[in-house]
């Protein structure tokens, strides 16, 4: 039964690598990109439509 479950230990230890690394190498860094990029996105369509550029202002 032992031998049974080092198997699928191995598997299981395999995919969490393979998740692990593509969580690090990929998603993190498009989620930043993508964050940071929306986030600059809304700051300038406020200062287009609403707020103006910085330092204008009474």
């Amino acid at each position: 039964m032992s031998s049974v479950t080092n198997n699928g230990d191995g598997e299981t230890r395999s995919s969490e690598w393979k998740a692990f690394l593509f969580i690090t190498v990929f998603l993190f860094p498009i989620l930043s990109v993508m964050f940071v990029g929306g986030y600059g996105f809304i700051i300038w369509m406020l200062q287009v439509f609403l707020l103006g550029p910085p330092g204008h202002g009474g």
